[in-house]
């Protein structure tokens, strides 16, 4: 019996070549030797693949999505936008045909009946909640995504004090959910606790931790200590507003009022910025639980609460070499843990600091925990001590930052921390442009390149032309961000105009 495939010829292939076969110009290798002859064989050639890994790339335009994302967990922007937003309501009417003010009216009505607040309609509540609705829409969804990680924890804790739990609301109002978010007065963190009064409520503030800044600790201190106002004046509503400017500037404005104590009615005696809170408060409730509505739709949290936990640290270790272990973006990391201030979790005894991590990543640092702590010991014990010299002018280089760049990455090539970079340049956040310069005394000897060049002479103050923006003027002026100009000129927010006068200089 024969098969199909035995009737295909089969040609033989000839393997073994003796040497006398040896073809010149040609490779061979030797196959095998039989009874002391070397029989050769051709020498295979790899074909390049079609698919070269070393220059695999992600899409640009998604690659970009994704820094922007991770600037975006860091960024304080959204912070600054909102305070602005607060402190300067005007409460004029806005035009806004998509809500009319029957529907609002009912709406508000619904959610008086649930909630202790005093959700009256005023044509005051109407103007914010228009606004917001009008101007800060994609604000509101991106408040959205980030309350997916915040809510769930802020609500445990609400509910073991007895608190409302639509005071989750509140940390909007206070911070836009940016842990690290800090006011001119001082005021730091998710709940915007001074110095003093966290203290008070067991938040302890050190050289390497803030844990005003800390999402958990901070809320179970906001928690009782709205607890302890609503017991002292027996109304949320006050409750809230002598949260943000204290209980003194309440008290002084039920007085001056004539003895009211209706917010609405007393409103108009407190602090500018406490006048536009509490409206800020019901109106941010109100766009929240009637988001779908409105067709607002959150965008893609980073995480959820419940994908990630936490690891007691065994040792001094800092986000940087967590990054480089785990693989976790350096953003991520300080997203996850913000109470510490210099990136570094300090070990302490009778402390109990914590590294968060997301859950796919726990499972590599618990596994290598050991060899991840001897690689921090021995960069921690390497790390030469700063000498006065390291601060002169000769040290100095001008780092032009590169697609790609973190503040981690560069602080690595110098031998130097992440603080240090942002202190030397002013900066607030991990934010990083590419273009973008940055003043760097290195401890670690790097040959200057295309990415250093020297310093250059800065004058004291810029004119505003037209077109100009806060980051386009920043790029004009080496060693000056974006914040300096901030800071310099007392401005909040990105709004400039031409001839305005910018001091480029601290002084």
């Amino acid at each position: 019996m024969t098969h199909a495939q035995d009737s295909i010829p089969k040609k033989v292939i000839k393997t073994h070549i003796p040497e006398e076969q040896l073809i010149a110009g040609e490779s061979y290798e030797v196959d095998t030797i039989i009874d002391g002859q070397k029989f050769y064989k051709k020498e295979i050639e790899i074909a390049p693949d079609s698919v070269d890994m070393k220059s695999l790339k992600d899409l640009d335009f998604t690659a970009e999505l994704d820094e922007k994302w991770r600037e975006e967990l860091y960024s304080n922007a959204l912070y600054d936008t909102l305070y602005n937003a607060i402190s300067e309501l005007d409460y004029k009417e806005v035009y806004y045909p998509d809500l009319p003010t029957d529907t609002l009216k009912a709406r508000l009505e619904k959610l008086n009946a649930k909630t202790p607040f005093n959700i009256a309609y005023n044509p005051s509540l109407e103007s914010v909640i228009k606004s917001f609705l009008k101007n800060r829409r994609g604000y509101f969804e991106r408040l959205m995504g980030l309350s997916y990680f915040y809510f769930p924890m802020f609500e445990q804790e609400l509910d073991a004090q007895d608190v409302p739990l639509e005071v989750k609301y509140l940390a909007i109002v206070e911070s836009a959910l940016k842990p690290r978010a800090r006011s001119r007065v001082g005021a730091t963190g998710l709940w915007q606790f001074m110095f003093a009064t966290g203290k008070e409520y067991g938040l302890n503030v050190s050289s390497y931790v803030d844990e005003r800044s800390d999402p958990i600790k901070s809320t179970k201190a906001a928690a009782k200590y709205l607890a302890a106002l609503y017991s002292m004046f027996g109304d949320w509503d006050l409750a809230l507003a002598a949260y943000n400017s204290g209980p003194g500037n309440v008290l002084k404005a039920i007085r001056r009022s004539g003895g009211y104590e209706n917010y609405w009615n007393i409103r108009h005696n407190l602090p500018r910025e406490t006048a536009g809170y509490l409206p800020a408060f019901l109106a941010t409730m109100y766009i929240f639980e009637y988001a779908e509505e409105h067709g607002l739709i959150a965008e893609k949290p980073a995480f959820h609460h419940f994908e990630t936990d936490t690891i007691r640290v065994k040792q001094m270790i800092t986000l940087d070499q967590v990054s480089e272990a785990t693989g976790v973006h350096m953003e991520e990391l300080q997203f996850l843990n913000p109470s510490y201030k210099l990136d570094i979790i300090p070990f302490i005894a009778d402390e109990n600091y914590a590294l968060r991590l997301p859950l796919t990543a726990v499972g590599t640092f618990v596994t290598n925990e050991s060899t991840i702590y001897a690689a921090a010991k021995a960069e921690f014990d390497e790390r030469e001590k700063p000498l006065p010299q390291f601060f002169e002018s000769e040290s100095k280089v001008r780092y032009r930052v590169k697609s790609g760049d973190y503040l981690g990455l560069i602080a690595r090539k110098y031998g130097v921390r992440v603080s240090q970079i942002k202190q030397w340049n002013g900066l607030r956040s991990n934010n990083l442009r590419i273009g973008q310069r940055l003043t760097i005394y290195p401890r670690n000897p790097v040959a200057k390149s295309s990415s250093a060049t020297s310093s250059q002479s800065t004058p004291s103050t810029y004119i505003v032309k037209s077109g100009d923006s806060l980051w386009s003027i920043s790029q004009k002026f080496p060693g000056v961000s974006v914040q300096n100009i901030r800071d310099w000129n007392d401005i909040s927010g990105n709004n400039l105009k031409p001839g305005m006068k910018l001091k480029l200089s601290k002084g």
